[in-house]
């Protein structure tokens, strides 16, 4: 369920991005994500940075198309987009809170939180979406510059990324967890 409140603002902008202008989109998409953001805080959770970041991003991308006259391609609002949010993840990185440990800490017990490891398996994960991210940027770079290229091709790409970082987001933690439970059952008892 939090994967898919997580990507629920990025589902409706390119569900929309099909069938609606730009503005439309971007402003559905602020809309669900601050629904998501609402969601979260009814429920007792944190905002999370991504979510916020969205927000504002969906909100400021459609307050600039709309006011100036929608002359953006379908790709280069897109490109607006995957661009904007590999800032955010990187500016997590930056800042020092990997945007996946806002997750991460509603979903393991408290004293996980104290290992080592926890923040460094958020580190990787936020490194593997950045990647992601990275990816889909590289897709809407290719339709501009490559308009030759199949729209399959572009949306393969950003389908492909999602989509793997999306198994390995489930799959990692799960590893880590397993390793660790490998090390102390090999370990010697104290």
């Amino acid at each position: 369920m939090t994967l898919f409140l997580i990507l629920a603002p990025f589902g409706a902008f390119a569900t929309l991005m099909l069938v609606a202008s730009p503005s439309l989109s971007l402003f559905v998409a602020a809309f669900v994500a601050l629904a998501v953001i609402a969601y979260d805080v009814f429920r007792g959770k944190s905002v999370k940075i991504l979510m916020a970041s969205s927000m504002v991003l969906f909100g400021a991308l459609g307050c600039y198309d709309l006011f100036s006259h929608g002359n953006w391609s379908t790709v280069a609002v897109r490109l607006a987009v995957d661009g904007g949010v590999l800032a955010i993840a990187l500016a997590s990185i930056v800042i020092r809170v990997p945007f996946t440990v806002q997750y991460a800490r509603e979903h393991v017990a408290p004293d996980v939180l104290l290992l080592p490891s926890f923040k460094r398996v958020n580190y990787i994960l936020t490194w593997a979406w950045t990647a992601a991210f990275l990816l889909m940027l590289v897709a809407d770079i290719l339709m501009i510059y490559a308009p030759g290229l199949p729209l399959w091709v572009g949306v393969g790409i950003a389908f492909a990324a999602r989509n793997a970082a999306v198994y390995f987001t489930k799959w990692y933690p799960q590893y880590r967890r397993s390793r660790i439970a490998a090390q102390a059952a090999a370990a010697p008892p104290a």
